[in-house]
């Protein structure tokens, strides 16, 4: 479960997000504990709801992201996701767009790349799917130039080869 507010980008921090809510009682709940937690840390915030949406698993999360620059318009960016992009700044940047080739080539220059590519006995996750997706939003920001300061798709779970990607949150900034 998520608060839905446009005044927070990162829900998670203020308490936000709850996890693993198995059943109706519990979702009662957590609900009261979001709201309260979100009224507690961010009190001018407008609260337009809690999003309840599917447990995802399974996967490795990255981030991919946009921002524009005033100079080289679209700067595209990938990474470990969640709150790895923060703790280990291990990205990928391009400037505009890029076909899925170049962004299989950006998730090679990840530190983090031994992940994605089944480190430790794990099951490769679906390098194409996840090439698409960066692929997809490089071509949307770049259509787009001028109407965004930034995207960020965080985390993109990229699940096991084969089995795709999905977004489990998003971000669009307007420009200022």
């Amino acid at each position: 479960m998520k608060i839905v507010s446009r005044d927070i980008a990162h829900k998670t921090e203020i308490g936000g997000v709850v996890l693993d809510v198995a059943t109706a009682s519990d979702a009662a709940d957590v609900y009261d504990r979001i709201v309260h937690a979100v009224t507690a840390q961010a009190p001018g915030a407008r609260i337009d709801g809690v999003t309840v949406a599917p447990m995802a698993r399974d996967g490795v999360e990255l981030i991919v992201g946009a921002r524009h620059d005033p100079v080289f318009g679209p700067v595209i960016l990938v990474g470990l996701g969640g709150i790895f992009v923060e703790v280990l700044r291990d990205v990928a940047l391009r400037v505009g767009a890029v076909d899925a080739a170049e962004a299989r080539r950006m998730l090679g220059e990840l530190k983090g790349f031994p992940l994605l590519a089944g480190a430790r006995g794990r099951p490769a996750a679906d390098l194409e799917a996840a090439a698409r997706a960066i692929a997809a939003l490089s071509v949307y920001a770049l259509a787009n130039t001028g109407r965004f300061e930034s995207i960020e798709i965080n985390p993109l779970l990229v699940r096991e080869a084969g089995r795709g990607a999905v977004a489990l949150d998003a971000l669009i900034v307007p420009p200022a």
